[in-house]
């Protein structure tokens, strides 16, 4: 009862202009850790709630909640191919056809409700992924409602929403054109804007407490040129609660957290976006599946983020569910390789991490697994060492980072001020520690497998296993 009392006092408020644009949503986390429930059902992540907050998540992040596109029969199939049995694309509820809570593949509102209520519950924050970027690709399937909110059909677009993007790295196209076929909202239109964000103070007032949105730099900023039907580019201080439209503001902007995809290309604003939302740190993403491919850390840049906003802004990871799905392309890493880039970056001070679930029963030679949407996905998320590295990220708060990287890149040290350290195998043979360290001398008991490591004069010493990390901060 507690949450549905705020829930219902948060929406009896309008905030005004004024107070809108001197309302900020939090573009950063710090300490905090995301688990991507990637294509589990609303009652699936209720059901593994308690789960979820014992393994150290701070944040769950659902996919899209809003009306979508009904194809391939309505089929479960997270992926198919002409003639299977279980028909179905989990991109599917990446074409929305409305601005409504439910859909057939994860959940009504009703489910919605009992899922945040739960995440409320064990003190997890609901994130929910929202693309006001663009409809179905069979735009023909947009409900009646949406149109008839935007004053016709016509209007729901870009006057240059339906012309495929060719320079992907001109603002103007990037932002009015059409992306793989996705025609291209008008995010301009106060028609549309109000009627989207009564969809997302909706989600607020069920329990939502922050959002990531998709395909984030195809939305226009302030600065970027102006579509022929738009008169002003100002979709972002509305989503942010820095402005109002016809007088309905963004609820609680100062207690959500908002970041976007903003994939790092040339002729991105950066800086302009961090002004409003959070961004993924896609680059060193990038990086680091290749050292984990190569078994070989050796590498400066990934000391950094590799990005022009500061980590504090950042939403970190070692894949998301487009490297994973688009062409499989992270997927080839296996399971212990990215719990051991989730132990480095998550191990690491800045950004904010986000764990992707994989599908349950996934392998490098079964990418899609049971093959189910809905279904949870497999074990790795509360992995003991996924767990323990989820606990040390939270204790150790604002203490300093120092990495240290063996001579040939196949063993990283992170150092967190004087209070804990991780030791990482980046290889799959085993490896024998002798490296500098800023560490006091004696004996250190890793908090997952009981392993043993000394310190003399500065050296640290020990043996470690494949694709194992070690994790100390409770003994020192």
């Amino acid at each position: 009862m507690k949450l549905l009392t705020f829930s219902l006092l948060a929406a009896s408020l309008s905030l005004s202009p004024l107070a809108a644009s001197a309302a900020h949503s939090k573009t950063s986390a710090p300490h905090k850790v995301i688990l991507h429930a990637w294509s589990w059902s609303f009652n699936t992540i209720a059901d593994n709630m308690r789960n979820i907050a014992a393994a150290g998540y701070d944040f769950v992040q659902t996919s899209p909640a809003q009306a979508c596109y009904v194809g391939d029969n309505g089929g479960m199939a997270l992926f198919s191919e002409p003639g299977d049995s279980i028909q179905g694309k989990w991109y599917y509820y990446y074409q929305p056809t409305d601005w409504t809570i439910g859909n057939y593949m994860l959940g009504n509102r009703d489910e919605f409700k009992a899922m945040c209520d739960s995440a409320y519950k064990y003190n997890v924050k609901i994130l929910v992924d929202v693309l006001p970027n663009h409809t179905a690709v069979d735009h023909t399937a947009v409900l009646p409602g949406l149109d008839n909110a935007v004053g016709g059909h016509e209007n729901l677009f870009h006057a240059n929403g339906f012309k495929n993007i060719e320079l992907w790295n001109d603002r103007y196209e990037c932002t009015t054109g059409m992306m793989g076929g996705l025609p291209d909202v008008n995010t301009e239109n106060p028609d549309f804007q109000y009627y989207y964000m009564q969809y997302v103070n909706e989600l607020i007032n069920l329990g939502a407490r922050g959002f990531r949105y998709d395909t984030a730099k195809h939305i226009g900023l302030p600065s970027d040129p102006l579509d022929a039907k738009s008169k002003v580019n100002n979709f972002w201080p509305i989503a942010t609660g820095r402005e109002a439209v016809k007088s309905l503001s963004l609820l609680m902007p100062d207690s959500l957290f908002i970041y976007g995809e903003v994939l790092q290309d040339k002729n991105i604003k950066e800086a302009e976006y961090a002004e409003y939302i959070g961004q993924t740190a896609s680059a060193y993403g990038q990086l680091l599946r290749d050292a984990l491919a190569k078994q070989n850390f050796n590498n400066d840049e990934l000391k950094s983020w590799n990005h022009p906003v500061d980590a504090s802004k950042l939403v970190t990871w070692v894949e998301s569910h487009d490297t994973y799905c688009n062409a499989n392309e992270s997927a080839s890493l296996s399971d212990d390789q990215i719990k051991i880039g989730w132990v480095l970056i998550t191990s690491r001070k800045g950004g904010t991490p986000l764990f992707f679930s994989r599908p349950a029963g996934s392998s490098k030679e079964n990418v899609w697994g049971h093959n189910r949407i809905g279904e949870r996905g497999n074990d790795s998320f509360f992995n003991p060492e996924v767990v323990a590295i989820n606990e040390f990220r939270h204790k150790m708060a604002d203490e300093d980072e120092n990495i240290s990287i063996s001579k040939d890149g196949s063993v990283v040290i992170v150092s967190r001020g004087n209070k804990g350290f991780v030791v990482l195998n980046f290889t799959e043979k085993p490896q024998k520690v002798k490296m500098e360290t800023a560490l006091q001398d004696g004996e250190y008991t890793d908090n997952v497998f009981g392993n043993k490591f000394k310190v003399k004069n500065g050296i640290l010493i020990g043996k470690i296993e494949p694709l194992k990390s070690y994790i100390i901060y409770n003994n020192l």
